[in-house]
């Protein structure tokens, strides 16, 4: 052959290359118009500049009579990425087309192939004939028909064409997929950037059970569509059954829609709309929904479900980046009245209390800024709204924590900052067994706190760790609040206040390692010591930020154990313990740790009553607090144990704690918690609590799985949670359904009983009834 004839039929092998490449890329888009987009495929961005054809072949044929140029036997052609082999690859310069025939398969470089029987296309890529076509994209969708044109350039035809997700079964290929969908015509348009598959028949395990006329989607150039999503359905006590029909509506390159209209057997029709739209530096979203009831007596009477009957909400989220450093957003939520997005279980809101913020962070190399400010909504069924009007109103709330450069004596010198001030329109107070807490006093409060740190780290020859620790804190009060009515300690009755503290640290860790021929064992004695002074202004002052207060094994070691700034820790205290960690060769994993606390000198803070009780009965109140630990085992069987749990430190009866045991394997794991909490009275829990969960999976043939669970309060002797579900789930389809019923003891109006469903077909989507999760 001439090089000229070489050169000229090089040309058209990429011709032919490129059109096959075509076509691969309409089978791509029909199978993957759910997903995200994919580049432009053409052959000037997918071709590498100066990239070489590699052409092997038997033999190389040029018919100058016939004008045919053809390669034959073994044809096998690398370019640019793309990969194709056939027995015989033809070009007719008289007509202007190329022929690949037999056995012929094409890669492209992102992984998606295509067969054909043979591949008939012109030389500009405008019209041609592909048959017995079968494609395979890189996600492992297929899609087979008889035949395929190409006409126009601009429209791909498939003939009786076969969509499914699912792999073949290995077993037996031939069997139908367990899900896929028939088509007369599938028509890819160039110009629209659609794929309509007409006279289509949805098919399950071999059997039809949906029949349309027509579907048309996007395909995967196309990033964003309007159009309507899969519908999702709910039902429940309450509300009935649910329909939800969403639609989505791209606005502009920036800005999109979708409006869901849910109509209720029981209620009537909810109306919903979120409005997305992005910025260069952020992103804004903006929710609105709303209900005329229909039936308001289904719920329970005095409550404000069944008192309301026009109900609606809207909320604003956003986030903006001012820097890479410095970020700027809220995220705030009104609603007509407080249970309204509790009750229609809208997506995100639907949670007991919500927290209503806006924000300014930083974060450094060495230190972090954060400053917001809160309104907390409380949702339940009381129509007075009075757990809301009892939370306080952050404005602000500032953090700022700072570490210096360069080390101080050797040591690290840190500082911590908070201001907070708040504001609250109603006491909330409430009295149990004859003890009062006052959890906020109405008016209004300021706190700044400062505090600096510094540490520094020895290690001796011997292994010994010795951190030394000096600290000192100050903190300023601006008091506006309604004094305690009734309350027996002795409350500071100024306008504001002062207050500081000193400490001296020492802590002392002697880490020991023990090794066999088969283990590897760490213990690690502690010891610490904190001298301060007494606290001052023990319980004369409001404590909002440190009231939740736990004692257990991840505390014992805390310098100051209170949780918040309102109270801190006084007096001189000694924290002694041992922690443990074991590998065993065979697969056991051990670890525990176990210590007590001591007030040494001093006043013990946890021992002082404040407007919360907030020390009462925690294990610290007295000078020897109660023995803490928690330890747990794992094994290469899969069954784990793991407890925590605080011990009184006189007769080690069970004050506080957890047992969870687990097992897992290929066809079951379960795993059951039994948690205990002696009562408080004076830190305001009356009785005690005793609660055993367990949830629970069971696979069993191929896919199937059979999953439970339960919450049982011991105590009231309730179940307050049932949950019993069915799933499959394979690599292109899932389906679950469960039944969930909730009880709520002290507020029946809570107590309702869900059922859920979800199927996903993979690359097509959901279809949802409720939710389905195992709560």
């Amino acid at each position: 052959m001439a090089a000229g004839d070489r050169k000229y039929f090089s040309k058209q092998l990429v011709a032919l290359l490129v059109g096959a490449t075509l076509s691969s890329y309409f089978g791509s888009a029909a199978v993957s118009y759910g997903q995200a987009s994919a580049p432009d495929q053409t052959i000037g961005k997918n071709i590498p500049e100066g990239a070489k054809l590699l052409l092997s072949a038997n033999e190389l044929v040029y018919n100058r009579d016939a004008d045919l140029v053809s390669a034959v036997g073994g044809v096998q052609i690398n370019y640019g990425g793309y990969k194709m082999v056939a027995q015989k690859v033809e070009y007719n310069q008289k007509t202007g087309r190329m022929m690949a025939l037999g056995n012929v398969e094409l890669v492209s470089p992102d992984g998606n192939r295509i067969y054909a029987d043979n591949l008939d296309v012109t030389d500009n890529f405008a019209d041609g004939f592909l048959n017995s076509l079968r494609i395979e994209t890189a996600d492992n969708t297929r899609i087979v028909a008889e035949s395929g044109e190409r006409i126009g350039g601009t429209k791909m035809i498939l003939n009786k064409g076969v969509y499914t997700a699912c792999l073949p079964c290995a077993e037996d290929p031939k069997r139908a997929p367990f899900w896929q969908v028939k088509a007369k015509r599938v028509i890819q348009n160039g110009v629209t950037h659609t794929i309509r598959l007409e006279s289509a028949r949805f098919e399950l395990l071999g059997y039809p059970i949906a029949f349309l006329p027509f579907i048309e989607v996007p395909d995967n150039t196309v990033k964003r569509k309007s159009g309507f999503l899969f519908p999702t359905m709910s039902l429940s006590q309450n509300l009935g059954f649910g329909l939800s029909i969403p639609y989505y509506y791209v606005i502009s390159p920036s800005m999109d829609a979708t409006v869901t209209t849910t109509g209720y057997t029981a209620q009537g029709f909810l109306v919903e709309g979120e409005f997305r739209q992005r910025f260069e530096n952020g992103t804004h979203i903006l929710r609105v929904a709303g209900i005329d009831q229909a039936k308001p007596g289904n719920f329970s009477s005095g409550t404000s479900d069944a008192e309301a009957s026009q109900r609606g909400m809207v909320t604003s989220k956003a986030e903006f980046r001012i820097n890479p450093r410095w970020t700027f957003g809220w995220d705030v939520m009104m609603q007509s009245d407080n249970n309204f997005s509790k009750t229609y279980k809208l997506k995100d809101l639907s949670g007991t209390d919500r927290t209503n913020q806006i924000y300014l962070t930083g974060l450094g190399k060495r230190n972090y800024f954060d400053m917001r400010a809160f309104y907390f909504d409380v949702q339940d069924a009381d129509r007075t709204n009075t757990a809301e009007k009892q939370q306080a109103i952050v404005y602000p709330s500032l953090d700022y924590h700072y570490v210096a450069p360069q080390p101080l004596a050797g040591g690290e010198l840190s500082a911590d900052v908070n201001l907070t001030n708040i504001s609250r329109t109603h006491d909330d107070f409430y009295t149990v067994d004859g003890f009062d807490r006052f959890r906020g006093l109405k008016g209004q409060t300021s706190r700044l706190t400062a505090e600096l740190q510094w540490k520094r780290t020895y290690v001796t020859p011997t292994g010994l760790v010795i951190t030394p620790l000096l600290a000192a804190r100050g903190d300023a009060f601006a008091l506006n609040m309604d004094d305690p009515t009734g309350y027996n300690g002795n409350y500071l009755d100024d306008n504001s206040a002062t207050r500081s503290m000193f400490t001296a640290g020492l802590e002392v860790r002697y880490p020991i390692l023990m090794t066999t021929e088969n283990s590897t064992h760490i213990l690690e004695p502690i010891a610490q010591i904190y001298a301060r002074p007494d606290e001052q202004l023990a319980g004369r002052l409001p404590n909002e930020d440190a009231q939740s207060f736990v004692f257990d094994a991840t505390s014992l070691f805390d310098r100051d154990k209170f949780s918040g700034y309102d109270r801190v820790e006084g007096g001189t205290r000694a924290n002694l313990g041992v922690q443990y960690t074991g590998t065993f060769d065979s697969g056991y994993k051990l670890h525990g740790i176990f210590g007590q606390s001591y007030q040494i000198a001093g006043q013990n803070s946890f021992a002082t009553d404040d407007l919360v009780n907030v020390g009462a009965d925690s294990g610290l109140e007295t000078d020897r607090s109660d023995y803490v630990g928690l330890g747990g085992v794992e094994t290469p069987y899969g069954v784990s144990v793991a407890a925590s749990y605080r011990l009184d430190e006189k007769d080690f009866e069970f004050r506080r704690g957890d047992l969870t045991t687990a097992y897992q394997n290929d066809t079951f794991q379960t795993q059951v918690t039994y948690t205990h909490l002696s009562a408080q009275p004076a830190y305001g829990f009356a009785e005690d609590n005793d609660e055993i969960q367990t949830n629970s999976r069971i696979k069993f043939k191929d896919y199937w799985s059979i999953f439970g669970g339960i919450a049982w309060d011991l105590n009231n002797d309730v179940l307050s949670r049932r949950t019993l579900g069915l799933t499959y789930e394979d690599e292109c389809t899932i389906f679950t359904i469960a039944y969930t019923d909730t009880r709520d003891s002290d507020d029946e109006s809570a107590s309702d009983w869900t059922i859920g469903a979800r199927l996903t077909f993979r690359t097509l989507g959901d279809i949802k009834i409720g939710t389905d999760t195992l709560q």
